[in-house]
């Protein structure tokens, strides 16, 4: 097993904590960064590097920037970009050298990072127009996976998860269509953050789906996606496909709830096409066991039919949706075929077989796979799934390239067709050294709380960062490792839709809001499911004398003087915010409902909160 030799690790914290300490410099980082490129000698896993003078350049623009005081959250943070995102006088190749072109400007993902300190080293290796789970089709070569160079390193941001693995980078971006940014991921002991989509915008992205399409992030630990997808995430009005919601979404919120409910595959669902039999069960047991921590993380398994997932991963190849992966090649592929790897061109002269009527038919597929789903997911607040078998060996691939890759898809290719948010964490190695991940899913909006959940999870059963000697904290958990609440701060009580993983969550989240605790209230309350409200929300009341009230599920949350009374404006009738009651007797400010508004609404008391009601449907 390869680790680095350097004894500072790159991951976020270290290196600022250097910086802060005056132990090293950003030239002094880029140095390092270069001579540990050099050191590696993996020469398939960067494409193109920034030139020195370059470098330097970037260097002394951020001293000059530093010294004018400005806010700067990824100062001299070192990091690479997969070759189809967009960096100003870098080629971007899509690893195709006939399709090669150099942008003058950077993809609006990499400019705001940029922004923010941030150094862009180079372009990452990739399977060729970002077709392929598997890390083996580009012309380039084949990136080392960290671990060991028999093995593949996963696809198709293959490159950007074996720099940061091996401790040459602080994380990279990639994408992820189908799989790309979590793939790699498990294969490379990292975490690789699947956004929900149109957070982070696609523009200046060599489309692979563009409808599906979604920057990724991979980093060493949770900590270090959240931050670097904070900088980066904002709609961008020249992207067709970001949401204007993007702003008001985040990955850093607060603690994960004390109690949760995780859906997990039944257990005869739960299967893999690995490399042998012991491999197999080898992943089996690692699942059980990250299965397990959850459960000693507070969460309640709930057994999910996972049929109407693999049926939605099935159409992103096995339908016409695969004919939106002309876009970027059609014209190479009429013009000069050739230009295109083997694999790949057998995949492409496939989609351009379907006709109109046929995307229409996979539509209507994946709108009933997409009710289904919706239905299993209504019950639980996340999903646990693995994220791919142990990793096959390069020559493997190499003999029987379309059935494997097919193998790695099981448990990732549903994620963008159904618009969910993912978040692969590392889960272990086998017997024989393979690392094995797992995934955490939720709905589209509920970044914040896989990350929560993700980080406690990945330090719960982590030992050391990617493939470096670098060990994982077990206690600098994201939203938890947080400052103290300052003093003042009032505090709310929320009963519904800003509940955490809820539609209206990033509202505290993005003036923020902290979650002090969450608990219920005093017997004394009645529930309701308000109609005709989008989102849906609830209406809570109390009873008079206590009369057949029961507790309700409530979090507490924390909010700046000042954010707070903006937010109280904000509440529009029948929600009111009035004094709540809590179990212990004490009384904070809280949602409540005023009477006129539960004409033609349904008592849901008996839930004894809002997330239980909602898990009811179907």
């Amino acid at each position: 097993m390869s680790t680095s030799s350097s004894p500072s690790s790159l991951d976020l914290t270290t290196l600022r904590r250097r910086y802060d300490a005056g132990e090293t410099s950003p030239a002094e980082v880029v140095a390092d960064v270069l001579a540990r490129i050099e050191r590696q000698k993996d020469e398939a896993a960067w494409i193109s590097m920034a030139p020195r003078p370059t470098l330097d350049a970037a260097v002394a623009e951020l001293e000059r920037r530093r010294a004018r005081g400005e806010t700067l959250p990824l100062y001299g943070v070192p990091f690479g970009v997969k070759d189809n995102i967009d960096v100003a006088g870098l080629p971007t190749t899509a690893a195709c050298p006939a399709y090669s072109y150099t942008p003058r400007e950077h993809a609006p993902v990499v400019a705001r990072l940029v922004a923010a300190g941030a150094i862009p080293v180079g372009k990452t290796n990739m399977d060729q127009f970002a077709t392929g789970l598997v890390g083996v089709r580009s012309p380039y070569g084949v990136p080392r996976n960290a671990f060991d160079a028999r093995w593949i390193p996963g696809g198709s941001s293959s490159g950007s998860g074996a720099v940061v693995a091996s401790g040459v980078v602080s994380f990279a971006l990639g994408t992820d269509t189908a799989g790309s940014g979590r793939v790699p991921a498990a294969f490379n002991n990292l975490v690789g953050l699947k956004p929900s989509r149109g957070l982070l915008s696609t523009r200046g992205v060599v489309p692979a789906c563009r409808s599906r399409d979604c920057v990724s992030v991979f980093g060493l630990t949770v900590d270090d996606v959240v931050r670097v997808a904070e900088v980066a995430r904002a709609f961008d009005d020249g992207d067709p496909y970001s949401r204007v919601e993007a702003d008001g979404v985040s990955f850093r919120g607060a603690a994960p709830p004390a109690r949760f409910r995780f859906g997990v595959p039944r257990d005869e669902q739960v299967m893999f096409d690995a490399s042998s039999p012991a491999e197999a069960e080898a992943a089996r047991g690692l699942f059980a066991r990250a299965h397990a921590r959850l459960v000693e993380l507070g969460g309640e398994p709930v057994a999910v039919d996972f049929a109407p997932f693999e049926e939605t991963a099935a159409l992103l190849y096995g339908s016409a949706f695969v004919a939106e992966r002309l876009e970027a090649t059609q014209e190479l592929l009429a013009r000069d075929p050739e230009a295109l790897i083997p694999v790949l061109r057998t995949i492409l002269k496939e989609a351009t077989t379907h006709e109109a009527r046929g995307v229409f038919e996979a539509r209507a597929r994946l709108t009933a796979c997409r009710r289904r789903a919706r239905a299993a997911l209504a019950k639980i607040d996340v999903m646990l799934v693995p994220t791919a078998p142990p990793p096959f060996t390069v020559e493997a691939v190499l003999a029987d390239p379309l059935r494997l890759n097919t193998a790695l898809g099981r448990y990732v290719n549903f994620v963008n067709l159904l618009d969910l948010a993912a978040l692969a964490v590392p889960a272990g190695f086998t017997d024989a050294g393979k690392p094995f991940g797992v995934t955490l899913v939720g709905g589209w909006g509920s970044d914040a709380l896989l990350a929560g959940l993700g980080d406690r999870l990945h330090r719960a059963g982590g030992e050391r960062l990617g493939a470096t000697s670098a060990p994982l904290s077990s206690t600098d958990v994201v939203g938890v490792s947080t400052p103290p609440i300052p003093d003042g701060w009032p505090r709310l009580a929320v009963v519904g839709a800003h509940l955490t993983g809820e539609p209206l969550n990033h509202q505290l989240t993005s003036v923020g809001g902290r979650l002090v605790r969450a608990c219920r209230t005093s017997a004394a309350y009645k529930l309701f499911a308000l109609p005709n409200t989008q989102p849906p929300k609830p209406g809570m009341v109390r009873v008079v004398d206590g009369a057949g009230g029961v507790a309700i599920e409530v979090e507490v949350w924390a909010l700046p003087p000042d954010a707070f009374g903006e937010f109280v404006a904000r509440v529009a009738s029948p929600l009111c915010i009035g004094s709540v009651e809590l179990d212990d007797g004490a009384r904070v400010s809280g949602f409540l409902c005023e009477p006129h508004g539960l004409a033609n609404a349904r008592e849901i008391s008996s839930f004894g909160g809002w997330r239980a009601y909602r898990r009811s449907f179907n």
